[in-house]
């Protein structure tokens, strides 16, 4: 474990792997990070009222793409669900499915840089986290050390060690702005004010220059009138909560309704995801391993592949139980993400957890959010290693630039980030380079 001279505003704060890294650059252009979802698929009913369909998209954030998708279709954006968010800035292909949309509406879809391939009709639509896992297809580019060697030591070290640290990817938190889990933050303390105006100001730098400035106009004058007539079309959901606040000023959980059930849900997912980075990289820190479980540690079984989401606590009677039981692949230790009906883990784990949680001022009974109850959330528990599969690298020449990059192909199942993977390879102390 490598401990970083730099915090992550996203709560990663060390290295599982000791090696020097190759460097480099993700996402170069959106075709460079290539993600197929490997889907859960409904049973085919002919009469079904879902139409199921394949849809890839370059370089298409999720709720913007379904947005659109409503708005061609000339439906509720409600009758479009989907299995799992992709990376805006890549090529993805995904399973959807559409509510009373014929076959002949998706066949006739013409949107930029999105493809419709329908599949067939059933009575159920696909829901979140319904899938298995995804197939990444992704280059490195601007490699500073091109030795094969190198990667193949990471890897070595990561399959002996079981997996790689689960953490949350920068894309939960917003790759250019990433504010999600501070937005989050300011809802689980009920400053609704702070919350809405971390997003539709709060100027970042790497963000494009139009943006830059009108938020940073926003911030001085705080004139939603001027700032709904102003902000581009692009910043459609800012538009929306500004829209709301011109015709009251003070209603800040108003503005926040405005937005997508999902990405209100997903500033909550967040800050618990931060809170969950945090808890992990002190593990590491402290060298208590991923792989095997300690006292107070609390696991979830596997059964046939699923999880159980039921606790086991770690004790002196049951751990070398429980740590066969991990290396047979029928279990895993877990980590807190924080809730209102959350448990601490026990012994230095829970030391671990209950200090993290105590410097971030938050408590239990704050994640009952009664302004917009459907965004409280009981909190649960997650995998702290990830594991990899079917992984392979090759060195490449780009035939205009001649310029070696590495290509690698992997899989990882559902919830897992490629970036947490990749970072242990690139060993980038920048976010913006994933």
């Amino acid at each position: 474990m490598q401990i970083l001279d730099f915090e992550y505003k996203i709560g990663i704060e060390v290295f599982l792997t000791q090696n020097e890294g190759i460097g480099g650059k993700l996402r170069t252009i959106p075709q460079d990070f290539i993600v197929d979802e490997i889907s859960k698929y409904p049973i085919e009913k002919k009469d079904g009222n879902y139409a199921i369909a394949e849809v890839s998209a370059i370089n298409w954030e999720t709720n913007h793409l379904i947005k659109e998708l409503s708005n061609k279709l000339h439906i509720s954006r409600k009758r479009i669900s989907f299995a799992g968010t992709k990376d805006k800035r890549s090529k993805s292909k995904r399973l959807m499915s559409f509510f009373r949309i014929s076959k002949d509406d998706l066949n006739g879809f013409n949107l930029k840089d999105v493809e419709i391939k329908y599949l067939f009709q059933t009575d159920k639509p696909v829901r979140i986290g319904t899938l298995i896992g995804n197939k990444f297809d992704i280059n490195i580019r601007g490699i500073k050390n091109i030795n094969t060697e190198i990667i193949e030591n990471i890897y070595s070290y990561i399959k002996e060690n079981g997996g790689f640290p689960n953490f949350y990817g920068i894309q939960r938190f917003g790759a250019i702005r990433p504010i999600t889990h501070i937005v989050g933050k300011y809802i689980v303390n009920g400053d609704f004010e702070k919350a809405v105006m971390t997003y539709v100001g709060n100027p970042m730098k790497g963000e494009d220059e139009l943006s830059y400035r009108l938020r940073s106009e926003l911030e001085e004058n705080l004139d939603f009138s001027s700032a709904l007539k102003s902000y581009p079309n692009y910043l459609s959901f800012e538009k929306s909560m500004l829209n709301k606040l011109v015709v009251d000023p003070n209603d800040y959980v108003g503005a926040l309704n405005e937005l997508p059930r999902n990405l209100l849900t997903m500033f909550i997912y967040a800050y618990q995801s931060y809170l969950f980075n945090k808890i992990i990289s002190k593990r590491l820190s402290k060298n208590i391993p991923l792989n095997r479980a300690v006292i107070g540690d609390i696991i979830y079984p596997l059964k046939k592949n699923e999880i159980e989401i039921r606790e086991i606590p770690v004790t002196k009677l049951n751990i070398e139980k429980v740590n066969r039981e991990i290396d047979r692949g029928k279990a895993f230790v877990t980590g807190l993400l924080f809730g209102s009906h959350s448990n601490f883990s026990k012994g230095e784990m829970g030391e671990i957890e209950k200090n993290i949680i105590e410097k971030e001022k938050v408590d239990h009974r704050d994640f009952i959010i009664p302004e917009i109850p459907f965004l409280s959330s009981k909190g649960s528990r997650r995998a702290i290693l990830a594991l990899v599969n079917n992984l392979t690298y090759s060195m490449k020449i780009d035939n205009i630039t001649d310029i070696n990059y590495v290509n690698i192909k992997f899989e990882l199942s559902k919830g897992c980030y490629a970036t947490s993977f990749l970072r242990e390879f690139m060993k980038s102390d920048d976010i913006k380079n994933y």
